[in-house]
């Protein structure tokens, strides 16, 4: 490791103990399988929704609660098994063929659509709540009476997207192709103020979930994929597993940071993207 790069880690980790200690809360450690892990899948298909209507047109964030149907549908009949952030960071054991099902942005739908479904299929998902919206009790949001409910069944697993690093103040919540985007840094930003404006935002998010829902942190979505070296090394500590919405398989024996996924929308065949 060169002398430069071993003072920026150590620089990124004293802001990282410093975003901590203002978000007064402990680091959530798992015993799991480390990068290489002989007990971890080879490859892992990572499938990625977000919002379920009943039906009407849909846009590429959006499936049908029927399409939603089918596709639970096709993944039992073709042998697979589906898991949950938490199973990958503890190590396993896993199926044979694991898949995991991911839904961003906490939408109403993944409670009323989504988890009918996977009682009936008697399948698993995380969803990842975009926190502050889940705390001010939006309408069009879970609340964390759902996501309480959802997490006792056993069926869901409640993730990070952030607390409220979505674009919401430059572009009403959508990618600016400009950027920057959720979690990466503003153009000029100091370390002290990305501390304070992300690190904080996710730790907080971190915390949130956690004394709302009792349980362990697992898993974190990346808004709009973006990614940003600043944050690496907070985020890596606090939650174990990672995903970003760049398209491919997942190798999670390589890491189980920052995985690529699958997008899945109205018009994807789940027999041509996984057969």
């Amino acid at each position: 490791m060169s002398e430069r790069w071993a003072r920026v880690r150590v620089d990124l980790a004293a802001l990282c103990v410093a975003a901590l200690c203002l978000a007064g809360a402990a680091v959530v450690c798992y015993g799991g399988q480390q990068p290489g892990g002989e007990g971890l899948p080879r490859t892992l298909p990572v499938l990625m929704y977000h919002h379920v209507v009943e039906a009407g047109e849909c846009n590429d964030m959006t499936v049908t609660a029927q399409k939603l149907d089918a596709d639970l549908t096709w993944l039992q009949e073709n042998g697979y098994q589906t898991i949950l952030p938490r199973e990958l960071a503890e190590g396993g054991p896993f199926p044979d063929k694991p898949v995991l099902l991911t839904f961003d942005d906490g939408y109403r739908s993944n409670y009323d659509l989504l988890y009918p479904l996977l009682k009936k299929h008697q399948m698993k998902a995380v969803i990842s709540i975009i926190v502050c919206k889940t705390d001010q009790a939006l309408s069009g949001n879970v609340s964390w009476e759902m996501c309480r409910e959802m997490t006792a069944s056993g069926l869901v697993e409640i993730g990070s997207h952030t607390y409220a690093l979505h674009n919401f103040e430059s572009q009403n919540g959508g990618y600016d192709p400009n950027g920057p985007n959720g979690v990466q840094r503003l153009p000029g930003e100091s370390k002290e103020d990305f501390c304070g404006r992300v690190l904080e935002d996710l730790q907080k998010s971190h915390n949130r979930i956690e004394a709302q829902l009792g349980e362990a942190v697992c898993f974190f979505a990346y808004p709009f994929g973006a990614t940003e070296p600043w944050a690496k090394a907070m985020l890596e500590e606090n939650f174990p597993v990672s995903v970003v919405t760049k398209s491919g398989m997942a190798h999670p024996r390589k890491g189980l940071h920052e995985l690529p996924r699958l997008t899945v929308t109205m018009d994807t065949s789940l027999a041509d993207l996984l057969g």
